[in-house]
């Protein structure tokens, strides 16, 4: 497995998030400020509800780019052990410990991008080629480390 290639691709994936946020953030602003004061109490209203969802795109952008400074500090270097910036392979399925972006598809493998914060890989921090963890009652072998 290229480490280094699916890192790029989680990368641009990451950019291009912030980009889409940011485009959305600038669209609803937009809109916003084009609201007539002529409506009363429901352009008050509708203000609030347009302030909301730029706070919530803002609270999304600011996780992507808190995602995106995390993973400029992962290497494409390979790992003995499973850790940030290892690509795991169980019995289950191949992880990827870095962002927390969902299933990707390099080479066509499915691969879980998972956060180091999360539950599957607190389970199996540490562990090396060939040893056994328990995650929800479900046992799994770490086949590969990448």
């Amino acid at each position: 497995m290229e480490k280094s290639k699916i890192l790029e691709l989680i990368k641009n994936k990451i950019t291009e998030k912030i980009r889409n946020l940011e485009n959305l953030i600038a669209e609803t602003r937009a809109s916003s400020n084009d609201m007539k004061s002529s409506m009363g109490d429901k352009y008050e209203t509708g203000r609030e509800m347009l302030q909301q969802e730029i706070n919530n795109l803002q609270r999304q952008l600011n996780e992507m780019l808190n995602q995106q400074s995390y993973i400029q500090k992962i290497n494409g270097e390979p790992s003995l052990k499973v850790q940030n910036g290892a690509l795991v392979k169980t019995n289950k399925g191949l992880f990827y410990i870095s962002a927390s972006l969902g299933e990707i598809v390099f080479e066509n493998q499915k691969i879980m991008t998972v956060s180091a914060e999360s539950p599957l890989v607190k389970a199996m921090a540490g562990l090396s080629k060939g040893q056994d963890f328990s995650i929800n009652n479900v046992n799994q072998t770490v086949e590969e480390i990448w």
